[in-house]
């Protein structure tokens, strides 16, 4: 997968041709702030089941990375927004999985729409910053979530073993989307 990214009006426009890359998926996720707080999902079905997290699943094809985001945040919570921001990447490997997945990580202040659960989130619940569940959560939560939340740009390699247990972790934090971008286009595709 060849991922062409664009800054247009200090927005991220970022599309996935369909340049094949052997053994990566493109997923989203979208986590919605507002003073303070964290709306999270919990998933009522399929990959990470009884897990917290935000809102996003895979990218479908022909649909850009920012376009698949918001479709997975309207199907999983009924909510749309307008000031999708991406700040992080984070590319996970398994041992003895055939494929990394790589989670474009988005946030979103301003949103619309009435809160709603689906049969993919079953609670939708606002968290204090503080009360994050984290050990409801996939574990390498813990170590990217603070940076997030504080708005700055990230990409991170998790590795883990055939147990789930994380085996090597490398996070990396930049001053601005630039900086970001030129990293992640280099680096991680």
């Amino acid at each position: 997968m060849k991922i062409d990214i664009n800054l247009q009006e200090n927005q991220e426009n970022i599309s996935a041709s369909s340049t094949k890359m052997a053994s990566r998926k493109i997923f989203t996720l979208v986590f919605i702030k507002d003073n303070n707080k964290i709306l999270l999902g919990h998933k009522s079905r399929g990959f990470g089941v009884n897990l917290w997290n935000g809102f996003g699943g895979k990218v479908e094809p022909k649909e850009s990375i920012l376009e698949g985001a918001k479709r997975e945040l309207k199907e999983e919570s009924n909510l749309d927004v307008v000031d999708l921001k991406h700040l992080g990447v984070v590319m996970y490997e398994v041992e003895n999985k055939p494929e990394n997945h790589i989670v474009h990580i988005f946030t979103a202040n301003k949103f619309y729409g009435n809160i709603k659960c689906s049969e993919e989130m079953n609670p939708i619940v606002w968290y204090n910053y503080k009360d994050i569940p984290y050990q409801k959560m996939w574990p390498d939560t813990k170590f990217w979530y603070p940076i997030m939340l504080n708005d700055k740009y990230f990409s991170a390699v998790i590795k883990y073993n055939s147990d789930g247990k994380i085996t090597e972790k490398d996070i990396k934090e930049y001053d601005n989307a630039q900086n970001f971008l030129k990293h992640i286009s280099r680096e991680m595709f």
